[in-house]
């Protein structure tokens, strides 16, 4: 039986829809906003796999150009491998989820979102994350939901619901917030340096329509749910629990405060392999999991406790310090900008490269083909935790933090017309121990002021985290990689000095009050500052010229009705200034003309042909000109390339001429001035003119690379 309910959410009506397709999953649902249509489909595993020692959560999101009347690009007219957008949608869905599904729960769950409509307005992220939360609400799997999720933006001080992409370019914010009817489960976006009671206000706008959402999917389920299976959920036996707990009493307290990563984790394995011998004898048929499931709880409990009764953490810290940090630039010499940011046991090389438009990045959606001028790629090798893994291809999580850590640096970028590069920035993580992505944005902001790129202002970033025990809640800013796996909550704050402009927010309990998250962003504040301090000793304002090894580009503007005259039939005109300058020329439809070279010369002499080709003939001007024809009543000159006038025998001297022979020859270098342009745009010449007004040192002929002169 179909059940369809809809609620408007800022000025569109959402609406769910169950029972109608892929009644075969354990839950399903289609998701509508404009025309745009969600498909969401969540199954569960029978079982589990053997070995399995965690919650096999799996989220895919698909976009199809069919469902926009759309043929794929490129060769194959089929879609491919995910692209960017589908694997960050694919991760802005799942993380609300996880944290609501039981502790121990290791069956396997796979959702499955498609766009199967879209209108070209509306975004089908947050349709995802709405779809999710509802098909599994509505299935048989457990689930302590439901999720609701919007979009906020900021134009003129006034907060749009779920902006169109049109509306989003406007807008001074993108924040997507995710929650429960309660609090707040997850945050992700950027802004234009926003301050944090703005940033608190959004989300407290997003929330209000977040409610809204969960009582219709509370709704639904009361019409159609189906009744939650009991599924099998690992526990720890209390009686071994309490058996580690007493052996590991007195021995890893201290084992648990040391500020090396490595030779904390080589301790703490020591000790568990000591314990696991003793306890084995005296518990055989408890299992590998159990042994390291029980370790593990006591560690965190552990952990837990230090930080909220004694405020003592795992590298002995207080609560409110952040790590040393040395910051390093122009580290690499033939690199257009570099930097080392190290805070910590965590370390980012960045590079910044600069191109032109030819190098940027192309991409197809819904919203059409779009392209970007600045892009950042974050890559994670396993030596930096000191592990052996295969080198592949970017994952999600590269991926997801390269785009967070890209979008924080976006709103410092200049506009295009002020610096017509297109800017590539690669982090290269040489060491990790937490909060590795805003490693990156510290390290980018370095690497692009030292590439010279004229950047508003620096931008710093800092990972917070959250212990909450009881009635008892202690923010952490600048969180290592224990107290993320360890605690409630990785909430990366990215920044000027100014306010926010990059933000990501993920919490493993069931919602964030607003008095804890006002905490947090202050505190994130006055960290960010210390950061910035930091990195202004290394480098306070970008370098005023760009490096030797990056290309010179200078953009000119041309008559945009002169464009297929400077492209000539075929490309051969823009070709040939190409070749002989060589140079890398591109025009916009506009009349903006780029040329790039790592030689200032060469841009030079592409500049002059481009203006020559391309310019008008203006009355009054003295032009050098070439004799191209003679005919009786006078002669016809070229003046510039393609614009030939008229010079009648009168005005060929001050004197009387009988025949213009006895001046002029085909192929003579003859200066004129423009004396008329006809309204049939004819162009009448003076020799006459030019000899009046200079006298006889008018016949001196200006060197070639003089051009027109008055």
């Amino acid at each position: 039986m179909t059940q369809r309910l809809e609620v408007q959410i800022g000025k569109e009506m959402i609406s769910v829809e169950t029972g109608r397709m892929a009644k075969q999953a354990h839950g399903a649902v289609t998701v509508q906003m404009g025309e745009t249509i969600v498909l969401v489909a969540a199954v569960v595993s029978s079982g589990v796999r053997e070995g399995t020692d965690f919650f096999p959560l799996t989220v895919d999101y698909r976009e199809k150009t069919s469902a926009a009347g759309r043929f794929p690009g490129g060769y194959i007219k089929r879609e491919g491998r995910q692209t960017e957008k589908e694997i960050l949608t694919a991760r802005l869905t799942d993380r609300p989820l996880r944290p609501l599904f039981p502790e121990g729960f290791f069956n396997e769950v796979q959702i499955t979102s498609q766009v199967i409509s879209a209108d070209e307005h509306n975004d089908p992220d947050i349709l995802s994350i709405i779809g999710a939360s509802a098909a599994l609400h509505v299935s048989e799997i457990p689930f302590s939901g439901p999720v609701g999720a919007v979009r906020v933006g900021l134009k003129d001080g006034k907060w749009i619901i779920n902006p169109t992409y049109a509306e989003l370019k406007e807008s001074e914010l993108d924040l997507v917030v995710a929650g429960t009817q309660k609090a707040i489960l997850m945050v992700e976006g950027s802004a234009h340096e926003i301050s944090e009671n703005q940033m608190v206000e959004a989300l407290r706008v997003g929330h209000e329509e977040i409610k809204k959402l969960t009582r219709l999917q509370e709704d639904l389920r009361k019409k159609c749910g189906k009744t939650k299976k009991d599924f099998p959920v690992f526990t720890v036996e209390p009686l071994f629990f309490d058996a580690m707990k007493k052996a590991l009493d007195g021995k890893i307290d201290h084992i648990l405060v040391v500020p090396e990563k490595r030779k904390r984790e080589e301790n703490l394995g020591q000790l568990y392999r000591e314990v696991k011998e003793i306890l084995s004898a005296q518990f055989p048929e408890v299992s590998d999991l159990m042994f390291k499931e029980a370790f593990a709880q006591i560690e965190k409990m552990k952990v837990r406790r230090m930080i909220v009764e004694k405020g003592i953490r795992n590298d002995g810290r207080s609560t409110k310090e952040v790590r040393p940090i040395t910051c390093e630039v122009g580290i690499l010499p033939r690199t257009h900008g570099s930097a080392l940011f190290t805070r910590g046991e965590t370390q980012a090389l960045a590079v910044a490269t600069l191109g032109t438009v030819d190098d940027e990045q192309r991409t197809e959606g819904f919203e059409g083909e779009t392209s970007k001028s600045f892009m950042l790629h974050y890559n994670f090798p396993a030596f930096s935790v000191g592990e052996v893994k295969p080198s592949r291809g970017p994952g999600r999580r590269e991926i997801g933090h390269g785009a967070l850590a890209e979008r924080s640096l976006l709103a410092i970028l200049p506009s295009q017309e002020a610096f017509p590069y297109t800017i590539r920035l690669v982090s290269d993580i040489l060491e990790s121990n937490g909060s590795s992505s805003m490693a990156t944005v510290c390290g980018g902001a370095l690497a692009l002021m030292d590439a010279g790129v004229p950047v508003k202002a620096p931008v710093a970033g800092v990972a917070m985290g959250l212990i909450q025990e009881s009635d008892k809640t202690v923010v952490l800013t600048d969180i290592l990689g224990s107290e993320d796996h360890l605690g409630d909550m990785d909430f990366k704050v990215a920044g000027t000095s100014q306010g926010i402009t990059g933000f990501q927010m993920d919490l493993k309990i069931e919602g964030l009050e607003e008095p804890v998250l006002k905490k947090a962003l202050e505190e994130a504040r006055v960290a960010r500052l210390h950061v910035l301090n930091m990195m202004e000793k290394a480098i306070a304002h970008p370098r005023e010229k760009i490096s030797e090894h990056a290309p010179r580009i200078v953009t000119i503007k041309i008559n945009p009705e002169k464009i297929g005259l400077l492209i000539g039939p075929g490309g051969k005109t823009i070709k040939k200034i190409i070749e002989e300058t060589q140079t890398e020329i591109n025009i916009e439809d506009d009349g903006s003309v780029a040329i790039a070279s790592p030689k200032s010369q060469r841009v030079d002499a592409a500049i002059q042909k481009i203006k020559e080709l391309t310019a008008e003939v203006e009355v009054g001007k003295i032009y050098k000109g070439t004799v191209k024809n003679i005919m009786e009543f006078g002669a016809f000159v070229e003046v510039l390339p393609g614009k030939e006038g008229l010079v009648h025998i009168s005005q060929l001297a001050e004197h009387r001429v009988k025949k213009v022979e006895d001046v002029l020859k085909t192929g003579d270098t003859v200066m004129v001035k423009v004396i008329e342009i006809d309204e049939r745009g004819r162009i009448n010449l003076s020799r006459k003119a030019v000899l009046a007004e200079a006298g006889s040192s008018a016949l001196a002929l200006p060197s070639d690379d003089e051009g027109s002169y008055k």
